[in-house]
């Protein structure tokens, strides 16, 4: 599998679509889901355990990965983020194939992320900003998002 999700990386990285180099549409949605919350987690250049495994809970929870698949894609997500120029590049894959449902809760997500600390760098929120923008969504909904995870962490 880990080759599998390689050749994913580098046919995105080569402007291959994946309608024409036959890529799997939902591994290269997690792969870009997970590597923007790895790229978030490090915002405020301190990546904690806490941050760690929310990541890999929630990734798990939203594409149903058992541990090992889980393992691989936080290595390639990790690798790709490295390797990544921009926010872009993530939040294009995830306009692709996600509606606006699946991209608020993926906002959710990144404000759970951002306050399992329980504080929000200015860094973290410049970030969920970005994102936010990259999205298309509304401000409304960044804002709906942020009062909705406060309010389920009290």
């Amino acid at each position: 599998m880990l080759s599998y999700l390689k050749n994913l990386i580098s046919a995105n990285h080569n402007g291959n679509s994946p309608e024409k180099s036959g890529e799997d549409s939902e591994k290269k949605l997690q792969i870009a889901t997970c590597a923007l919350f790895i790229e978030l987690a490090h915002s405020d250049d301190e990546f904690s355990k806490e941050e760690k495994e929310l990541i890999i809970s929630l990734i798990q929870k939203e594409f149903g990965l058992d541990t090992e698949e889980m393992g691989e894609l936080m290595i390639l997500a990790d690798e790709k983020m490295k390797k990544n120029i921009s926010l872009y590049e993530y939040t294009d894959i995830i306009n692709r194939y996600f509606d606006k449902n699946e991209k608020y809760k993926i906002l959710k997500n990144l404000w759970k992320l951002v306050l399992i600390d329980g504080r929000l760098d200015v860094h973290e929120e410049y970030f969920i900003r970005k994102v936010s923008s990259n999205l298309n969504m509304e401000h409304k909904d960044l804002i709906a998002s942020k009062l909705e995870v406060k309010n389920s962490m009290n």
